[in-house]
């Protein structure tokens, strides 16, 4: 009986053909670029959307409430001649709208220059689109919202750090803290946006180490941010450490943590590159971390000592 061959249970992988591989490197080279702009145009609109939207309906609200000079139907109206619908009110020209008030002339020839002549809106229909194409335009609001904002962030720094203004906030805090629901998200995204922003070295991070989470044999990166309970540390009977474990893609959410100090390992890289390995889920790795990096590089120091090149200054080795 002839031997037959033996029978594979998992057949080699076919290697990639050259039009998978192509598109596989395109995605890779086109990926990063355009998810940096996905989140970039996704922080843009949500400040777009629930910062520069209410400032433009506050400001419209006071245009409208304080420079608004609609006049009602009145008898003393004088027609203009030769001018179809243009009267004279207290020696101003004003045009009568569909119900039957009037706008001054000005402010109906400028919205007229952009959506036609028409006296079939409102008054007030004209007068918010006189107001939005005169003094809420996009080119010119944005400056000086951004102008706005960086104002009140520093006049609310320089507040609070005085004495006034701490106890004022301290305050202001110790009454959402007593709030049920309300209390558990503040006081979550406090603790995010201190680690993030603060220089405060008591808050900020200290350096990353290594923890098993969340089983012994898995290692997670966390962030120490402080020393720990007393409590905690009586009860285990040595040092602890409080940590923040951050989550991928986005390092901004993750768990706190207090854990023994012996159970942690120290990690020789820095805080920017822990964020960059958790936001790239562990495909950047720092280069010193990298073994496939360092093996690469001993083969090449290792190359380099067995074969010298002669330099510019050098004489080569064979003599």
């Amino acid at each position: 009986m002839a031997n037959s061959p033996p029978i594979t249970l998992n057949p080699p992988k076919r290697p990639l053909d050259p039009f998978r591989r192509a598109v596989l490197r395109g995605a890779a080279v086109l990926l990063p670029p355009l998810l940096t702009i996905v989140i970039f145009v996704w922080v843009f609109n949500t400040v777009i959307t629930y910062m520069l939207v209410p400032m433009e309906q506050t400001a419209r609200w006071a245009l409208e409430e304080y420079t608004t000079d609609i006049q009602p139907d009145r008898v003393d109206a004088e027609p203009v001649e030769g001018q179809p619908n243009q009267f004279v009110i207290d020696d101003g020209l004003y045009v009568r709208t569909a119900d039957e008030r009037y706008v001054p002339l000005h402010v109906y020839e400028a919205v007229a220059k952009k959506v036609g002549r028409s006296t079939s809106k409102d008054a007030e229909v004209i007068y918010r689109e006189y107001i939005n194409q005169e003094y809420l335009q996009r080119q010119y609001i944005i400056p000086v919202f951004l102008g706005v904002l960086i104002l009140v962030l520093y006049l609310l720094g320089k507040f609070l750090a005085a004495g006034i203004g701490r106890f004022i906030w301290a305050q202001f805090e110790r009454l959402i803290v007593r709030l049920p629901l309300v209390s558990n998200v503040y006081s979550s995204v406090k603790q995010v946006t201190d680690f993030m922003l603060t220089t405060d070295t008591q808050v900020k991070a200290t350096r990353v180490v290594a923890i098993e989470y969340p089983r012994r044999g898995i290692w997670s990166l966390a962030m120490v941010t402080g020393e720990g309970m007393m409590d905690i540390s009586a009860a285990a009977n040595e040092p602890v450490l409080s940590v923040l474990v951050p989550t991928s893609p986005m390092p901004f959410t993750g768990f706190t943590m207090t854990v023994r100090k012996s159970e942690t390992v120290d990690l020789n890289i820095t805080m920017d590159q822990a964020i960059q390995f958790i936001v790239s889920c562990g495909v950047v790795v720092p280069p010193h971390q990298s073994p496939s990096l360092m093996e690469a590089r001993d083969r090449q120091l290792s190359a380099d000592a067995a074969h010298p090149v002669a330099g510019p200054n050098r004489k080569p080795v064979s003599e």
